[in-house]
């Protein structure tokens, strides 16, 4: 018998892909991989996330890290995720002072890594998620604001409109709730375990991942009131 080869896909991001913060569960991204382990013919996701990356890093490495997990000879994954941003949006040294890369540089290097990206497989990017500002500065010098990551999740969204690519925003779904801040951890970065899994029913449930994953949706249609 031949057994079916599952689809790959490559998630590259910063702490949060990595899943930092949840002692629990390993994070959204751990989760999403459980999850699709016990699915038949679902999906073998490969967590590369790295603490501190940024935009530039995880560029210098997206070649090198895809290229060598299709598993199987001359076989490259078929898909990658990048959740990558929250720390390009950083102010070094103070609230007010410069950002550890610019909106126009993030701008034009994610329309690069894009470009990249899809020539090696699809592409999916996820949104950022919120701070506590009253925490900061983070490690006594990073000054992360709810404005700059707003802003930087918008050029995110402006990229994967341009190139095409499924984009799946957080920031403003998750500060709708007003338990939000109860999913950060006390350095007011991390989500914690409950921020993770607020992450992970987002991403799990997206139509657009799921379309790629051909699986169903988790939960069936809402049946229409009398």
């Amino acid at each position: 018998m031949v057994m079916a080869i599952p689809r790959k896909l490559v998630a590259l991001g910063d702490s949060g892909v990595f899943g930092w913060g949840d002692p629990l569960e390993g994070g959204w991204c751990e989760r999403l991989r459980r999850h699709w382990m016990d699915l038949p013919g679902g999906p073998v996701l490969y967590n590369l996330g790295v603490r501190g990356d940024g935009l530039e890093r995880l560029a210098a490495r997206l070649g090198a890290e895809v290229g060598c997990r299709g598993e199987l000879r001359r076989q490259l994954p078929q898909g990658i995720l990048l959740g990558v941003g929250i720390n390009d949006s950083a102010r070094v040294g103070r609230a007010d002072g410069r950002p550890q890369l610019d909106a126009d540089g993030f701008l034009f290097g994610l329309q690069q890594l894009l470009r990249q990206a899809r020539t090696i497989a699809p592409v999916h990017v996820i949104g950022l998620t919120p701070v506590d500002e009253a925490a900061m500065p983070y490690a006594e010098v990073l000054w992360y604001s709810q404005t700059d990551i707003r802003r930087y999740e918008g050029l995110l969204e402006e990229a994967c409109l341009e190139a095409d690519v499924p984009f799946l925003p957080l920031l403003e779904g998750l500060l709708a709730d007003p338990d939000w801040p109860q999913w950060l951890s006390s350095d007011g970065l991390h989500l914690n375990s409950e921020g993770h899994r607020q992450v992970y029913q987002r991403v799990r449930d997206w139509p657009a991942l799921l379309a790629w994953a051909d699986l169903q949706p988790l939960h069936g249609q809402t049946p229409l009131m009398a």
